[in-house]
């Protein structure tokens, strides 16, 4: 059973935009089309990545999917939910230029999706759920255990970002000076050029070939 998302009149008086119906990917298409692959599904008003078919890290029929607008001041809502093992993530101001670059999380920063405990990388500092994927450290852990609903919130506005997991602030830094350049210079994003220093740019969730799924996605611009 599809549901229909919908705003509270307060939400919309406020500015609320829903970027998901809870009935169809209106708004959303394949990093490089115009298309949705056949595996992103909805599913009780969520969206659902079927990871049953993989094929090599991603799934066959999936990819990352982006939004069709570009945001640069946000404040963004979501709940998403993780399988067994899974990984995932939302990635934002990305740059959607195919030409030169093959994946979206080649431009744009990532708050990481993971099953902490089931997942390699959740040996890994800075790649754990919550984190600025390869960047900072979510401080304090907030992620719930695999299967459950999380809470997340992502904040860009005059060159500060805010993480916010289930309501406690998890990541805050400053964004493009100089102690900025210094975390990019030491991540793996170093090599890709311009990574990081888009201002405005499209949000995706990330195909990284496991099950995964999202709801109640809203976003208010913020000036």
């Amino acid at each position: 059973m599809n549901q229909q998302a919908t705003l509270s009149p307060q939400e919309q008086q406020d500015g609320w935009k829903l970027l998901f119906n809870g009935k169809d990917y209106t708004g959303w298409h394949n990093y490089g089309k115009q298309t949705i692959g056949q595996a992103w599904k909805i599913v009780d008003g969520a969206m659902f990545l079927d990871a049953s078919d993989k094929e090599n890290w991603q799934v066959k029929g999936g990819g990352d999917i982006l939004t069709d607008e570009e945001f640069d001041n946000f404040h963004l809502q979501l709940e998403w939910k993780i399988s067994a093992k899974g990984n995932s993530g939302i990635i934002f101001l990305i740059h959607e230029d195919t030409t030169n670059y093959a994946y979206c999380w080649q431009t744009g920063l990532e708050m990481q999706i993971l099953d902490n405990n089931g997942h390699a990388d959740g040996k890994i500092i800075k790649h754990r759920a919550g984190d600025l994927y390869d960047l900072i450290t979510a401080q304090p852990e907030a992620a719930k255990p695999v299967g459950e609903w999380n809470q997340a919130e992502i904040i860009v506005q005059k060159g500060t970002l805010e993480f916010i997991l289930n309501k406690q602030s998890i990541v805050k830094t400053n964004l493009w000076d100089t102690a900025w350049n210094g975390l990019v210079n030491q991540s793996k994003f170093i090599k890709y050029a311009n990574w990081g220093t888009f201002k405005k740019g499209k949000i995706a969730l990330q195909d990284h070939g496991d099950n995964v799924w999202y709801k109640n996605i809203k976003i208010k611009r913020l000036y």
